[in-house]
């Protein structure tokens, strides 16, 4: 992995060196004042100000060379403005292409000057993280909070261009017009729904939306994935289209669906299912959160699995589906509770999420990565949707021979034959990723050294190439940016859940927190459904499962929305503040403060509720990507697995919530399970606002 500053000092333009972020001295001045704190030489105010001072002549120094090279792009493009205006009237073909072609040029020296500005911003970024790191002062929350939002702010020129847009408009805009040599009257103004599209302009938007972290649908719905390209080298990067297989990735996919479908069918029927056995309906909490229980330990291993296989993990995964979902089905007819729970606890440690996840991170090719990424969250959408869709169809009641075929079994048996099929498709038709195959045959045979080189992946992951004692030794020197650890230890991955927990920053937790939060509230709203709508509405089980379809079928237009318009107007940390406060709404929305709870109220609050928990899903997945360490993007511990960890503990913890709280009778649970989806809402809102400077 090469750290930042070595990174920089490569990267540099030659000509512009003198106008970068001096990140190598900023470095050395924290260290300076560490000392000096420690030895009483200055108090923590002066160094304060005097780091701020530093910090604003840099970028006074970076903001004075953009405006000055935004002017002599701005008269570029006026003088072959004027060139233009003379070659319209000759119509001169050749001579427009060569005008078109010094366009891109102006184009091309923009996309130069943007990457200028994306290594300055992350040298400030870094040199913030690294002053509170070293000092223990949230300087971070200081400098933004008075800086970010003074009119005169140098800093916002760094992070939000204005005047990049106008140039970019210009460029466009001649372009458009330099397309059609024959001179028509139509401008892009007059179809403002149509994108001009060239390639200089969409390098430069592309440019423009990782700089101010503006994002389109795709990149949105990728977000909630977890899965997003680092500057480091990874895994699918070694990957290239001819050992990329499409129809795994597929199976993958389907797997991600189908997993999900399993998870949300039994939903709008557990209720009627533990009744049946003689349990009380609010035991539904027990059997929808018994998959989740298994899936926190399921995690880890197939995590860890995925290491060396892709393929027997999704085989073992398939086996375990088809069993938990054969048991919940028998379950009926053996009028047994506990074989109910064991199928589900199956099902839970068939849960392979963990290698749908690495497979696309590990084994796509990185240009196609965030269209795998969009499909996963997709395919996770759409089984949440169908689940229940599906229940509502399954109202049939009958006996073969000895087996009982209603709308609580049907679930499992339907599931049944789904996993079969799947298992045997997967069977005959996935392939190994071929990075896999060469880590299996370095580990079971000797290879000379220009093998170990080109099989020496850490731990089979298709991670960087492991660098040498020499290069590990200068690494960990004056220059390296992201950790204070031992040099041993300070770029490889965690090796435990503990240890990926110290490396958790507070905006990282509080960042997890939110996800936990968002999925204990969604899991509430979910797995009662069905005893609230019947208490409350006598609705069947047919309503319940149309009711639950439409709200997952809200997921894919809400993030089309929110990814191309939303996204775009305001910071990532904004909206996740927003959709925090209208998910804490639609929690008190709610609450039976009335004898007559009424249909409106109940769909009202839990559209917003679960909507907005989607949004806030996305969101809070992007912030965490952006402030995790660099360590947790790779290996067995990493950010996709402490998320889903997170995620499924909040569905524990609500499933339990909901069997515990009926005993106090089905008239009192809702308001006993949204007890604590506010207190954590509220405490989540708390610690945004706590770390939301830490967030820039």
């Amino acid at each position: 992995m090469v750290n930042f500053g070595k990174r920089l000092m490569a990267d540099q333009l030659e000509e512009w060196r003198e106008y970068y972020i001096n990140y190598k001295m900023m470095k050395k001045k924290v260290k300076q004042y560490v000392q000096q704190t420690q030895t009483g030489g200055k108090n923590r105010e002066q160094v304060l100000k005097e780091f701020s001072r530093v910090l604003d002549d840099q970028i006074e120094k970076i903001v004075l060379f953009l405006l000055q090279q935004q002017g002599h792009l701005a008269s570029r493009i006026k003088n072959l403005g004027e060139q233009r205006a003379a070659l319209m009237e000759q119509s001169d073909l050749s001579q427009i292409c060569q005008l078109r072609e010094a366009y891109r040029e102006v184009g091309y020296d923009l996309v130069k000057l943007l990457k200028f500005l994306d290594m300055n911003a992350t040298g400030i970024r870094k040199i913030l993280k690294k002053f509170d790191k070293r000092f223990g002062y949230k300087f971070t929350d200081y400098y933004v909070s008075t800086r970010a939002n003074h009119p005169y702010s140098q800093l916002q020129q760094i992070f939000k261009q204005v005047g990049v847009v106008a140039v970019v408009g210009a460029l466009s805009r001649n372009l458009a017009y330099l397309q059609d040599h024959r001179g028509s009257f139509s401008s892009i103004y007059d179809h403002p729904s149509i994108t001009f599209k060239d390639p200089v302009i969409e390098q430069i938007n592309h440019s423009v939306q990782k700089l101010t972290h503006s994002t389109n649908f795709l990149q949105f719905l990728g977000q909630h994935a977890l899965i997003v390209p680092g500057d480091m080298q990874s895994g699918s990067d070694l990957v290239d289209d001819q050992s990329y297989n499409f129809l795994s990735l597929l199976l993958n996919l389907v797997n991600t669906f189908l997993y999900m479908v399993n998870t949300y069918i039994i939903v709008p029927t557990a209720d009627d299912y533990s009744v049946s056995l003689g349990a009380a309906a609010t035991v539904c909490g027990v059997i929808i959160g018994s998959m989740a229980v298994a899936q926190i330990f399921s995690s880890v291993y197939f995590s860890a699995w995925s290491n060396k296989s892709y393929f027997r993990p999704l085989v073992f995964s398939s086996i375990m589906l088809f069993l938990g979902n054969l048991l919940y089905a028998l379950a009926y007819d053996l009028n047994s509770l506990t074989v109910l729970i064991v199928g589900r606890l199956m099902c839970g440690l068939g849960s392979a999420r963990a290698v749908n996840r690495r497979y696309i991170s590990d084994c796509v090719p990185l240009k196609t990565r965030l269209q795998a990424s969009a499909g996963f969250v997709s395919a996770s959408a759409l089984g949440m949707a169908c689940g229940p869709a599906l229940a509502g169809l399954l109202q049939t009641e009958l006996r073969i021979y000895g087996l009982t075929f209603n709308q609580n079994t049907l679930p499992g048996w339907v599931m049944c034959l789904a996993w079969l099929a799947y298992l045997f498709w997967l069977w005959i038709s996935f392939k190994e990723p071929g990075h896999i195959a060469t880590d299996n045959s370095v580990n079971t045979q000797s290879s000379d050294s220009a093998q170990q080189v080109r099989g020496n992946l850490e731990d089979g992951l298709g991670q960087p190439l492991l660098l040498d004692s020499k290069e590990r030794h200068d690494e960990e020197g004056e220059d390296n940016d992201d950790n204070e650890e031992d040099p041993e230890e300070s770029h490889k991955p965690a090796t435990s859940l503990a240890a990926a927990y110290r490396l958790l920053t507070p905006s990282v937790k509080v960042q997890l927190l939110i996800y936990f939060m968002l999925k204990f509230a969604m899991e509430i709203l979910l797995s009662e459904s069905s005893v609230v709508t019947t208490f409350y509405f006598n609705w069947t089980t047919s309503t319940v499962a149309i009711f639950l379809a439409v709200l997952g079928l809200t997921v894919l237009p809400v993030n089309v929305i929110v990814g191309s318009y939303v996204t775009n107007l305001f910071q990532d940390r904004q909206i996740l503040v927003a959709s925090e406060i209208m998910v804490l709404i639609g929690i008190v929305m709610s609450f039976c403060f009335t004898p007559q709870y009424s249909v409106p109220q109940y769909v009202t609050s839990a559209l917003i509720t679960f909507v907005f928990s989607e949004v806030l899903e996305g969101v809070n997945l992007s912030l965490l990507s952006r402030v995790m360490s660099s360590r947790l993007s790779r290996g067995t511990y990493n950010g996709g697995l402490l998320s889903t960890e997170a995620g499924t503990l909040a569905r524990v913890a609500a499933d339990m919530t909901i069997t515990a709280a009926g005993y106090l009778g089905q008239s009192r649970l809702l308001n006993a399970t949204l007890v604590p989806s506010l207190v954590i809402c509220v405490a989540s809102i708390v610690a945004t606002f706590c770390t939301y400077n830490s967030l820039y």
